[in-house]
């Protein structure tokens, strides 16, 4: 008789189980509107670039660093990234940082090559 009143209290204790709050970590607030705060100034100090008329190298440089924060800040906090396990930000960050490293390879790759042919085929004249 005492196996079957175990059998009968399970499936009381089943919905107790299934109705039980959410344990998922709960993020204040204040951390979102710091990230949006630092993406605002982000943005601006990208549209001052423009503003102050930098040119050349510089220009590129420090719009892709910006452009690469503000990407990393949404990437990490407003798509949890941050507190995913490592495997997880592994296998989504190393594929695109493979393809970065590779075109640069491309892009030594190609220039070799084409100064090659210019001083093989005698500059063209």
């Amino acid at each position: 008789m005492n196996h079957s009143t175990t059998l009968e209290q399970a499936p009381e204790q089943a919905p107790e189980q299934a109705i039980a709050p959410d344990s998922g970590q709960q993020h204040p607030i204040g951390l979102y509107l710091k990230i949006w705060g630092y993406l605002f100034v982000l943005s601006t100090m990208s549209y001052l670039v423009d503003y102050f008329h930098f040119v050349g190298i510089v220009r590129w440089s420090l719009i892709i660093l910006f452009m690469l924060l503000k990407a990393g800040l949404i990437v990490s906090i407003f798509m949890h990234m941050a507190w995913e396990r490592l495997s997880l930000i592994y296998a989504i960050l190393v594929p695109p940082l493979v393809l970065v490293v590779l075109i640069g390879i491309m892009s030594i790759e190609s220039d070799y090559v084409f100064w090659t042919r210019i001083i093989f085929f005698g500059g063209g004249a």
